[in-house]
């Protein structure tokens, strides 16, 4: 089996959300008999299921569909497929998203002239059911391509772009492990494995050309901002870490380790977790344990060399303010957002 391509599922039947991913899969220009299509749900409460059932019965010889018992999230999910997985390669593709006909064909065949161990491509970004082309997003660069050395290694850690616009040879994944790959119960659950596996490769291609559809809607995991939702990103924060210690490379590559700590944990959580249309309850008690968690894992984080030249001169401001007094922080943040909302009132 050449390809084992998974697709973790929960509640995507509304719209025909799923029927677009499946239909993507099982039109794949590959032959069938080279490919499997695993599909997980994750203890659905709607139609999904019987829709991915239909889809075995009509292409039993390479379609499955399993049902998880119990909801453990897209990491439990993933786990649950990569045990059955046969293929040669893995890839992996979020259920409310599709792909071009050729999109496997294309990356499998790339990886077959070059010698490659990882491929990937663009992707766009798309509001609605279509096959036209949206916000196309450069999902990698040419630099990080070719045989890997240290500084591509650097940047493949900085900026992997998305787990499912790749395909990863088989040992890329499961080398050396036993049990679960992904964390379960939380979002953000890639964050936790991609340095590894970028560190596992050894050959990167990129194909510049945008063949995966990543829909884009107000029920994404990305667009929804809750509590849970903001202890995952401190949790997939600890073990991206955790994770960079248990493999061995945090020493080789620990500027890069602490800036994407520092992105993930705290940056992206606090700014989250801040604006008065996402406040909730405990958000003051919330963000000063944030501060003093990131203070004590990277007390010299405002001088890493990324952080000084990739995040923006007004959120650093606000970041240097609150190491200092969460409290003036807390007040100034509060001020100055409501001022922006007055202003906009008035403009309006």
């Amino acid at each position: 089996m050449k390809l084992s391509i998974i697709v973790p599922v929960y509640n995507q039947a509304a719209d025909d959300k799923l029927k677009w991913c499946l239909d993507s899969l099982v039109g794949q220009t590959l032959p069938k008999d080279q490919y499997e299509i695993i599909a997980v749900d994750d203890c659905s409460t709607d139609d999904s299921f019987k829709i991915m059932q239909e889809y075995e019965r009509s292409n039993s010889s390479f379609f499955h569909a399993i049902h998880s018992e119990v909801n453990h999230h897209q990491g439990g999910a993933k786990n649950i497929g990569l045990a059955v997985a046969k293929g040669d390669w893995i890839g992996f593709i979020d259920a409310d998203d599709w792909i071009t006909l050729d999109f496997y064909e294309k990356l499998l065949n790339k990886a077959e002239e070059t010698g490659a161990d990882m491929v990937g491509c663009d992707y766009h970004l798309t509001p609605e059911h279509s096959n036209k082309i949206g916000k196309v997003v450069h999902n990698n660069n040419e630099a990080q391509t070719g045989i890997l050395d240290r500084e591509k290694y650097k940047k493949l850690i900085l900026d992997p772009g998305s787990l499912v616009v790749k395909i990863y040879k088989r040992d890329i994944i499961l080398k050396g492990t036993s049990g679960k790959i992904f964390p379960e119960d939380i979002f953000y659950e890639d964050n936790a494995v991609a340095n590894t596996w970028m560190l596992r490769a050894e050959h990167f291609e990129y194909i510049p050309e945008p063949m995966y559809y990543y829909y884009q809607h107000e029920a994404s995991t990305v667009h929804t901002i809750s509590k849970k939702n903001l202890e995952d990103r401190k949790v997939a924060g600890r073990l991206l870490l955790m994770e960079a210690m248990k493999q061995g490379y945090i020493e080789d590559y620990r500027p890069e380790i602490e800036f994407k700590y520092t992105v993930l944990f705290y940056i992206n959580t606090l700014f989250s977790a801040m604006p008065r249309s996402q406040h909730f309850r405990g958000c003051y008690g919330f963000t000063k344990d944030l501060a003093k968690e990131m203070k004590r894992t990277f007390p010299n984080f405002q001088n890493n060399i990324y952080y000084k030249q990739r995040i923006g001169e007004e959120e650093k401001k606000l970041i240097a303010m609150q190491m200092k007094s969460h409290l003036l922080f807390y007040i100034y943040y509060r001020m100055l957002w409501a001022y922006r909302d007055l202003r906009k009132k008035i403009n309006h």
